[in-house]
């Protein structure tokens, strides 16, 4: 169930520690906000001075409240902040919002005392946020303990940036966004982000999460978590191109940046992941239009038109009254992810009973001028779309509320234009008319008169109208729901580790994954003459001679091919280990590589996410080609294949050419094993299999190296 957070956001009683008359302390800011709601319950200020502040008599001290308080603000010097937490716990404090700066983000030494206070405030059974946060503030409790007002509404807003929060709030108002909680991350020394998500999804008054985090913690609990919330989790976070801190020593090393990894965590959770502020509120209007997010001025509630869960298909249907916007908007809407394929016979042939003879119904769909003629067209093209089984989401785009603009003065329109724009109100009010119809098919609009009382009808009737295609294409791609992995198990559970690798040499490597059922060819680990003799009397060639403890044994020359008899073995030794001196060699069964496919499976430590895995095209040439692809370890076989499917190269797996198609599924079993024992093994930092031979008859390990932490 989660921590019980019931004194954080609806406490019994409330105070301020260092509330203050003067306009430049955030003192001031919060005890102003507390006192918005001083019916709801007891506020108390505390200044040390004691006197007045904002008209009120302030306490010398929380002992001086003579009463017990549930939460406790405290915004205080540093130095005097340990006294504080002290006293509030001693006062009966449940919850505690420490405003004060200094700790983990000034070094080790504010480290050692934030953990220092954090124990002594968990071990009172209290819960603390921050410190080093702006506040909280909950509109569902009267609860403002933040330095500014956010509108009242649906979406939780967790952010670790006071400044991007405003930003957002700015953002989301055109929208009629409104807020049910908002909370100031701060330095996470006691309540997390995953603590936050969890009980933020189980509030009913949240319709959605917005987060805005540069340090997850445990990544890996905060996708579960996301996972989890059964309402959608809309991420916004810094950094995601820089690659981790390490030392890569492999391919997978060297590929995995921190963006993959946010991606492939936001993937597996299904997770919106978007990369500015103006994004998150497009993707949360979107997301109000089928969830009711918006506020009490907000444009739909969770009964209204377009209230529902997100559709799972991509096949959008453009509709424009103009080929330009049409063509714009095709390629924005399969930029976003989605489909515009060509739609069939029957919905064109219904869609010509609808309009005139030069409107195109191929997809996009144009009026091509029939709107001016015939406002109600456009009504009428929406309800033919929405009614085709074909189509999941519509995107109507282009001059739609010109009409109207010009009669409500917003200029542009055409002139004497007050028939046309009574028209087009009443097509708009029969486009609504046919979404509370349409089974949960979502509608997006943009119109270069987003403001005009023709789409205000569709804005307040739960209908997401932008100014910008990218940003109607990008709402629309929120609303239909993006794919979610095809196992549908989230973010699969981590195995219980097992005991540590003690040889991380090629061989006890290849060792431990061949335990775990990892196929490889016969070999033996050799060093000198008398025993490659040996192994090769053990197994038949043609044989692959490995040089070992080189770190890219291709590029140095160490592996040679096709060895087809013992002398040629022993011929290509004595050549190598002149050459490179190598204390040890393998001795292999070359693999048949006729109409095979070389590829990697690797698993890199990710300091925040854990266990993080790659599959993509192998071979020497993986850092060129960069074909890969992500997700968080260990990867069932299900969504192994689908990741292999994703492949820009995957066309190579099905036979192109005259090839034959090779054994995908066993591909993907093999990376489901790899990616369970790198997950179990925390003490390897990159575990990789390049190649991993694939054959229509099944999938064979080549090559295997493992880099301890």
């Amino acid at each position: 169930m989660g921590r019980d957070l019931t004194a954080l956001f609806d406490p019994r009683s409330v105070a301020v520690v260092g509330a203050s008359d003067d306009p430049a302390k955030y003192g001031h800011a919060v005890a102003a906000q507390a006192l918005r709601a001083p019916d709801r319950r007891p506020v108390h200020l505390v200044n040390r001075r004691g006197g007045t502040v904002l008209g009120r008599t302030a306490a010398t001290s929380l002992t001086a409240v003579g009463e017990p308080v549930d939460l406790v603000v405290i915004s205080v010097p540093g130095a005097g902040f340990e006294a504080a937490v002290d006293e509030a716990l001693a006062c009966g404090a449940k919850a505690v919002v420490a405003i004060t700066a200094g700790f983990a983000e000034a070094g080790p030494a504010g480290l050692a005392r934030q953990r220092a206070v954090a124990a002594r405030v968990r071990a009172a059974g209290a819960v603390l946020v921050g410190p080093n946060c702006l506040g909280i503030a909950d509109n569902t409790t009267e609860l403002y303990l933040a330095s500014d007002r956010f509108a009242p509404g649906g979406v939780a807003l967790l952010s670790q940036s006071g400044n991007l929060a405003l930003e957002l709030q700015l953002r989301a108002e055109p929208h009629g966004l409104g807020f049910s909680r908002f909370v100031s991350l701060g330095n996470q020394a006691d309540v997390t982000l995953v603590d936050l998500v969890e009980d933020c999804s189980r509030h009913e008054a949240t319709s959605a999460i917005a987060v805005y985090a540069e340090d997850f913690g445990d990544g890996r609990a905060f996708a579960a978590a996301a996972a989890a919330a059964g309402k959608p989790v809309v991420l916004l976070t810094a950094g995601r191109g820089t690659a981790s801190a390490r030392s890569a020593q492999s391919h997978t090393g060297a590929l995995t940046t921190s963006a993959d990894v946010v991606a492939a965590a936001c993937r597996d959770a299904g997770v919106e992941l978007v990369r500015t502020p103006r994004e998150m509120a497009v993707v949360l209007a979107g997301l109000a239009g089928l969830a009711g997010l918006a506020g009490p001025t907000g444009s739909a509630g969770p009964a209204g038109p377009g209230a529902g869960v997100r559709t799972r298909g991509g096949r959008t249907a453009v509709f424009t009254d103009g080929g330009g916007h049409g063509a714009i908007a095709a390629d924005a809407a399969e930029d976003a992810g989605l489909e515009v394929p060509e739609l069939g016979g029957p919905t064109q042939d219904r869609l010509r009973t609808v309009l005139w003879e030069q409107s195109s119904v191929a997809n996009p769909v144009d009026l091509a001028g029939m709107g001016e003629q015939r406002p109600l067209s456009y009504a009428d093209t929406v309800g033919a779309l929405l009614d085709a089984d074909e189509v999941d989401a519509v995107l109507m785009t282009g001059y739609f509320g010109g009409y109207a603009a010009s009669e409500g003065g917003l200029g542009g329109g055409p002139a004497g234009g007050s028939v046309l724009a009574e028209g087009e109100t009443r097509a708009a009010k029969e486009i609504v008319a046919h979404l509370a119809s349409a089974a949960g098919k979502p509608l997006v609009v943009q119109s270069m008169y987003p403001g005009s009382p023709s789409c205000r009808v569709l804005a307040e009737a739960g209908v997401p109208v932008f100014a910008a295609t990218e940003d109607a294409a990008r709402a629309l791609a929120a609303m239909t729901g993006r794919p979610r992995p095809v196992d549908a198990t989230g973010v699969a559970p981590l195995p219980r580790p097992a005991p540590p690798l003690s040889d991380p040499g090629y061989h006890g490597v290849r060792a431990l994954l061949d335990a775990a059922g990892v196929p490889f060819p016969a070999a033996r680990e050799i060093t000198d003459e008398a025993g490659l003799l040996a192994a090769a009397a053990e197994f038949d060639g043609p044989y692959v001679l490995k040089a070992l403890h080189l770190l890219h044994k291709s590029d140095a020359g160490g592996v040679a091919l096709r060895l087809a008899d013992r002398d040629a073995l022993l011929a290509a030794y004595r050549e190598m280990h002149a050459r490179l001196g190598a204390p040890a060699y393998s001795v292999e069964a070359m693999a048949d590589l006729t109409d095979g496919i070389e590829l990697i499976v690797g698993v890199n430590q990710d300091p925040r996410f854990g266990p993080v895995a790659l599959v993509g095209l192998g071979g020497v040439l993986t850092e060129s080609l960069r074909d890969v692809a992500f997700a968080l370890a260990p990867v069932p076989a299900r969504r192994a294949e689908a990741l292999l499917r994703s492949l820009r190269s995957a066309a190579l797996l099905d036979g192109v050419r005259g090839r034959p198609a090779v054994d995908v599924a066993a591909a993907a079993a093999v990376v489901e094993r790899i990616t369970t024992v790198a997950a179990a093994h925390p003490e390897i930092a990159e575990l990789e299999v390049n190649p991993l031979l694939v054959r229509p008859d099944g999938a064979l390990a080549l090559d295997a190296r493992a880099v301890l932490r």
